[in-house]
């Protein structure tokens, strides 16, 4: 079974398995977590001490309602952070995409990492604001350029899971083809709240993980893994042509169907191809500022990505949205 592990400004946290807490909760079952005995930082040096989550999780302490922890991220930084591009089938449709989808990669800032529970902040320059959820992948051990990573290999190198949001804002990704900027402000990346450490055998569930995203209450993005098109130890493969990963360093696997933006219906997306990029951008975000999904202020964006057994469980992440200094559009 997996291990939760959670982090605050005082250190880290394993999450023990569910209980009763009555007091707080008239007898429904909550967390607790037990802070673990370790002089680690950095989410590396935590992985690399595993045997201080161990014995946490086995200390036998009642520990703490995990409702009282102020929770950062689980992954710290700096570190690199990586992520794939159109990687789920319905997300390929939703896209405009047809036949073989090449896989791709791209950059994002690790300043843009948040917290499960901090808000995310729109620029003042953004009107369309997008939410991605992803499976986010923890390195566990360094992957030198040209690794071959198989199947059974995965444990090797990954140490865990997070849940992550890949927010995207659409008009500067579009307009200027750039993921880096569009995908990097800060808030852009909220991650958690729990890192999953995996034990060798929960690599055969990974499938099951379904990632489940709402707005407001209202179901977004609803899929498991197997829609996916290049899963994880094909994609390390591919990415380790080129890209050296550390402990620590955190990859995103891609994006269901479900996200605000969608490609136009083929007729207008071929008489777009006609006109000049400035006016093709305009008349198509003119169509856009009619799409209820974007995120706004005072949205609520709500994550989770779990099995349905249970035996891998990320948590849930709910994010505010908030515009810059306050300014509401």
């Amino acid at each position: 079974m997996s291990t939760n592990v959670l982090r605050t400004a005082e250190g880290w946290w394993v999450v023990l398995p569910q209980a009763l807490d009555s007091a707080q909760t008239g007898g429904t079952p909550t967390g607790r977590a037990v802070p673990v005995d370790t002089k680690a930082v950095t989410t590396a040096e935590l992985i690399a001490d595993r045997d201080a989550v161990r014995e946490a999780a086995l200390s036998g302490e009642v520990g703490t309602p995990v409702s009282d922890l102020a929770v950062l991220s689980p992954v710290t930084t700096p570190c690199r952070v990586v992520a794939q591009m159109v990687n789920y089938r319905s997300h390929a449709r939703d896209s405009g995409f047809t036949g073989d989808i090449p896989p791709a990669f791209f950059r994002k800032a690790s300043g843009s990492v948040s917290g499960p529970g901090e808000a995310i902040v729109r620029p003042s320059h953004v009107k369309f604001l997008d939410y991605e959820i992803e499976l986010g992948l923890v390195m566990g051990a360094s992957l030198p350029v040209g690794t071959v990573v198989d199947e059974g290999d995965l444990a090797s190198y990954v140490a865990g899971l997070v849940v992550t949001n890949d927010v995207s804002a659409r008009e500067v990704q579009l307009t200027k083809t750039q993921f880096y900027e569009s995908k990097s402000y800060p808030t852009f990346t909220p991650t958690g709240p729990y890192l999953a450490l995996l034990e060798s055998e929960d690599f055969a569930h990974l499938l099951d993980l379904r990632l489940r995203l709402s707005v407001n209450g209202e179901p977004r993005q609803d899929r498991t893994l197997a829609d996916m098109i290049v899963r994880p130890a094909q994609a390390l493969t591919l990415l380790a042509r080129f890209q050296t990963l550390d402990p620590g360093d955190l990859l995103l696997t891609g994006t269901p169907g479900g996200t605000a933006l969608k490609a136009p219906p083929k007729p207008v997306e071929k008489i777009g191809a006609l006109l000049p990029p400035s006016v093709k951008w305009k008349a198509f975000f003119k169509s856009q500022a009619r799409n209820p999904h974007y995120l706004r202020h005072g949205d609520v964006v709500t994550a989770s990505i779990a099995t349905p057994d249970g035996r891998i469980d990320l948590g849930e992440q709910r994010t505010p949205v908030a515009d810059a200094h306050g300014e509401q559009r």
